[in-house]
Order: structure tokens, then sequence, then C-alpha cells
């Protein structure tokens, strides 16, 4: 009876330290996992696309002054007018015209005596071109002279603003080139440390700028798309 005891006791340490030997091979197997998995290598990705803008937006504030309003006014008027006419001329129809509420300045409201400015009065407004033919409106910027030989002085802030609306067409494109040239950045960074290159931790779908080509050509602009992905690393 006693040696049977002596053998059951025997079987049964047998049995809990094959137990403990495989729980701690099964751990480190996971420990192993966990550090496999949490190796990771961040890349970004970028693709540029050189467009032609398609609208262009050109304000044209102006102002005239003196002391009698009523003929101020008539000054506005008329140098609104042959804004007007310019855009007309050059071909633009009327709905790609603008014209903003004029802003009228009493400069002797509070100033006393010698301060008083020799022109009591400032009109002003900007008229504004909108257009999606940007070839045309080009044309029309050459010839802006004419109107200040006309007599209209053109204010500051009258630099035409060119844009771009058609980023949805070229988007997934450009998202799909960056997230390529990240994929390569990652699979050279993986070969050169010995690893193996595993799926996508998380990934920034992208970072789009539009901006122009260079200072002497604003209708020429310059889509940029920026990705950034993180891999995981493999034994």
């Amino acid at each position: 009876m006693s040696s049977f005891r002596t053998v059951t006791l025997l079987v049964a340490a047998a049995l809990v330290a094959v137990g403990l030997a495989l729980a701690g091979w099964f751990a480190a197997q996971g420990m192993a996992k966990l550090r496999t998995d949490d190796r990771y290598v961040t890349v970004k990705g970028s693709a540029e696309k050189i467009v032609d803008a398609d609208r262009v937006v050109w304000p044209l504030p102006h102002t005239v002054g003196g002391n009698d309003l009523a003929e101020v006014q008539r000054q506005l008027d008329a140098n609104t007018d042959a804004i007007r006419r310019f855009f007309t001329g050059a071909g633009f129809a009327p709905e790609e015209i603008v014209v903003s509420p004029p802003r009228l300045e009493d400069r002797w409201a509070y100033a006393y005596g010698d301060s008083r400015p020799p022109e009591r009065y400032r009109y002003s407004t900007t008229v504004s071109l909108r257009t999606d033919d940007v070839a045309k409106a080009l044309e029309v910027l050459r010839r802006s002279g004419e109107l200040v030989a006309g007599g209209v002085m053109i204010g500051e802030g009258s630099a035409p603003d060119f844009d771009y609306t058609r980023l949805n067409d070229i988007k997934p494109a450009l998202i799909a080139e960056a997230t390529a040239a990240a994929r390569d950045s990652a699979q050279q960074f993986a070969k050169d440390s010995g690893a193996r290159l595993g799926g996508i931790r998380s990934a920034n779908q992208g970072v789009v700028s539009i901006s122009d080509r260079d200072q002497s050509s604003p209708q020429v602009k310059r889509v940029r798309v920026v990705t950034t992905v993180e891999y995981f690393l493999k034994d």
C-alpha cells in the first residue's frame, strides 16, 4: 500500500512538473510574439502633381476722394462702370462680375482744425471678377494698365487669387502613389535591419497641400500628398 502511494505521488509530481514546463514554454512563446509584434517602423510617402488652376478671383478695389459728397459718389460710380466695361468688353458675363457694397469714410468726423485732411470724403468699393476661364483672365490681367490710363486708381489688394477646385479627381491616385512610396521605404528599412515587413499597424490617409509652383506663375499649382504609415516588423 505504501509503495502504491509512493508511485502515485511520483506520478503526480511528474505531471505537475510537465505542466509547469509546458506553461513556461507557452508563456515564453507568447512573450516572444508580443515582442515581435511590438516592433514597428513609421514611414512617410509623398506624391506630387502639377496642375493648372481652374478658377480665378480677381478683386479690383478702387477709391475716390473729395469734399463734395455728390461728386465723390459720381466718380465712384463712373470708375465702377469703367471696370465693368473692361471685363464685359473682354467677353466675361455679367454674373462673373461682383461689386461689393461701397464704403464711405468721413475723415473730418473725428478731426478738427489743422488736423483735418484736405479731402473730407473717401468713397471706396471693390469690383471682383470670378471666373473659371483662367486663360482669358490672364489675357485681361496683362491689360490692367488700361484702367489706370483711363483714370481708375486701383488700390492695394488687387492681386488675383488662382485656385484648383478638382482635387477630388486626382486625390485617390495621389494617395495610392504616396502609400506605395511609403511601403517601399518600409521594405527597404526591414531589409536593412534584417527583418520582414508585416501588416499595417496604423495609417494616416494623407495631408494634402496645394501651393503655387513658383512666384512667377501662381496660375500653376503643385498638389502634394504625404501619407504616414506604421508597419509591423517580423523576425
